[in-house]
C-alpha cells in the first residue's frame, strides 16, 4: 500500500486562492482574515483517482423533454415559490444562508410538512437529534407523515440513503457539519464543504431529488465556506432580518431557474414562519397622522411594488461637525442628497444633525426613493407634515432634476389599491401613463423645488 501523504495548504474562503503559508490579507481578492488552513491528500492513489475519466454521453437538445410546469414542485408557501421562480425544480440544489436564529431550519421543516402530503421528504440534521427535530415539528403542528428524519454527518452514508430511499426532496442541515471520510481535515473546512456539497448534489441530480442545503454565515453576512460552493448549487437564498424585529426577508442572490430580483416577506411567530402576502400594509401599519419628517414612497422588488415609510429627524448639532445617520439606505447616497438639498433647494443644513430611518428594517437600494428622502428631510426641517394620503417617488440628479423611474404604472396601481389619493412622480413619467385611468391626483415634477412647492 502506498504511504499516505498529507499536505497542509492555506485557502482563501472568499476567492479560493491557495497559499503555502498563512497571511493576513488575500493577495488575489484583497480581503482580510479569509485564509484558513486545509489538508489535502497527495498520495499516488489519490492523484490517480483524480486523473481518471470516463466517456461522456451527449443528448440532442431538441429531443430532451423538459416541461417547466411538470418539473416544478409547489411548496405551499407562495412567497417562497415567488423567490424560486415558480416553485422547486426537481433535481435542483438550493443553498440557504442566514444569521443564527433567522428561522432557516424552521422554514425548511415547514416546507417538509407541506410537501409531505404529496411527496416523499427526507430531513438530515448534523446539529440536532431526531427527538429534538420531533419537538420542533410538534411546536409547528407538523404530523410527520412521509417525512423521514435522520441525525447523520457522514456524507457517504447520506448518499447511500438517497440511492435507497430516493426522496423527492432532501434537506441537509447544515453543510458545515457534514464530513467526507476521504478528506483528512475537520468538518467545516474548505475542502470538506466543497467535496460534501459536490457529492450530495451529484447524487441528488442523479435521482431528481430537490436538495436544500443550510449554510452558516460568517461575520460579514456571507455564507461561510469557499465561493465555489455557491457556484456548484443552482440557487443561493439569503434569509435576512433583524433579530429584534419579527419580519424576515428571503432573497435569491443566484437562481438558474428564475429571477434574482424577487423577495419574499415572512413574519416570525409562535406558530413558525408565516408568509406576509401584503407587505405594503404591514410596513405602513402604525404610521402616525400629520407627523413632520415622514414620507411614503413606492419601491419595486422584482415584479412587486411595495409601499414603505421613510422618516427623518433634524435637530441642531451641539458639536462643530453635524452628525449624519442612515438606517435602511446607503450612507453615501444620503450625503449626496443632503448636498442637493443645500445647493439646489436653498436650505442651510450645515449645522443640523440629520437621521434617516426606513420603517420595518428594509434595506433600500433603489434610486427611486431619492425624492422621498429629500421630501422627508424638508418636512423635518420646516416642521410641515406631508399629507397622509400622498406618495412620492423619483430619482434625483446632482443638478436637482427629478429623473424618471421604471414601472410607474405598476406603482400607481398599488398606490391606488391601498387608498392613497395624491402622488408626486417625475415629469417624464407623465408621458408614459394615462392620468385619467387612475383615481389619483398625479403631479409631475421636473426638479426638487417644484416638489417642495407642492407641500
Amino acid at each position: 500500500m502506498a504511504k499516505e501523504k498529507l499536505k497542509t495548504i492555506y485557502v482563501c474562503t472568499n476567492c479560493g486562492e491557495v497559499y503555502h503559508r498563512w497571511q493576513g490579507q488575500c493577495s488575489s481578492c484583497k480581503e482580510w482574515n479569509t485564509i484558513t488552513e486545509d489538508v489535502i491528500d497527495t498520495s499516488p492513489a489519490s492523484v490517480a483517482k483524480k486523473t481518471s475519466y470516463k466517456s461522456v454521453e451527449f443528448n440532442q437538445l431538441s429531443e430532451i423533454d423538459a416541461d417547466d410546469n411538470k418539473n416544478r414542485i409547489l411548496t405551499g408557501i407562495s412567497e417562497l415559490d415567488r423567490v424560486l421562480g415558480g416553485g422547486i425544480v426537481k433535481g435542483a440544489g438550493m443553498l440557504i444562508g442566514g444569521e443564527p436564529g433567522a428561522g432557516k431550519s424552521t422554514l425548511l421543516l415547514q416546507i417538509c410538512g407541506n410537501l409531505s402530503q404529496k411527496y416523499t421528504v427526507a430531513y438530515v440534521s448534523g446539529e440536532e437529534s431526531v427527538s429534538q427535530i420531533k419537538l420542533r415539528a410538534n411546536r409547528l403542528g407538523i404530523n410527520g407523515q412521509n417525512i423521514a428524519i435522520a441525525s447523520e454527518t457522514d456524507v457517504f452514508s447520506i448518499c447511500s440513503a438517497i440511492e435507497e430511499y430516493k426522496p423527492d426532496v432532501l434537506v441537509i442541515d447544515s453543510i458545515q457539519t457534514m464530513n467526507c471520510s476521504t478528506i483528512n481535515s475537520s468538518p467545516g473546512s474548505v475542502s470538506q464543504v466543497r467535496e460534501c456539497t459536490s457529492l450530495l448534489l451529484g447524487t441528488a441530480k442523479k435521482y431528481d431529488t430537490a436538495l436544500f442545503i443550510v449554510g452558516h454565515v460568517n461575520k460579514d453576512g456571507a455564507i461561510a465556506g469557499p465561493k465555489v460552493m455557491e457556484h456548484i448549487v443552482d440557487t443561493v437564498l439569503y434569509f435576512e432580518g433583524d433579530k429584534t424585529l419579527p419580519y424576515r426577508i428571503l432573497r435569491a442572490s443566484k437562481n438558474r431557474y428564475g429571477s434574482t430580483n424577487e423577495i419574499g416577506m415572512f413574519d416570525m411567530s409562535s406558530r413558525g414562519i408565516v408568509e406576509i402576502l401584503n407587505p405594503s400594509r404591514m410596513l405602513l401599519k402604525g404610521k402616525g397622522s400629520q407627523i413632520s419628517g415622514s414620507c411614503v414612497t413606492c419601491i419595486i422588488e422584482g415584479s412587486r411594488p411595495i409601499l414603505t415609510e421613510i422618516q427623518s429627524l433634524t435637530t441642531k448639532t451641539n458639536f462643530g461637525t453635524p452628525r449624519r445617520a442612515a438606517a435602511g439606505i446607503d450612507y453615501n447616497r444620503l450625503n449626496l442628497l443632503l448636498a442637493v438639498i443645500e445647493k439646489r433647494a436653498g436650505f442651510f443644513i450645515r449645522n443640523m444633525d440629520i437621521y434617516i430611518n426606513v420603517v420595518g428594517g428594509l434595506e433600500l437600494e433603489e434610486t427611486s426613493i431619492d425624492l422621498a428622502v429629500i421630501m422627508s428631510v424638508f418636512s423635518g426641517l420646516t416642521d410641515k407634515a406631508i399629507p397622509d394620503d400622498m406618495v412620492v417617488f423619483g430619482e434625483v440628479g446632482l443638478g436637482g432634476e427629478v429623473r424618471n423611474v421604471v414601472n410607474i404604472d405598476l406603482r400607481l396601481k398599488e398606490i391606488q389599491r391601498l387608498g392613497f389619493k395624491k402622488v408626486i412622480i417625475p415629469a417624464q413619467g407623465m408621458k408614459q401613463i394615462n392620468p385619467e385611468a387612475y383615481n389619483l391626483e398625479i403631479y409631475g415634477v421636473s426638479n426638487v423645488r417644484q416638489a417642495i412647492n407642492l407641500i
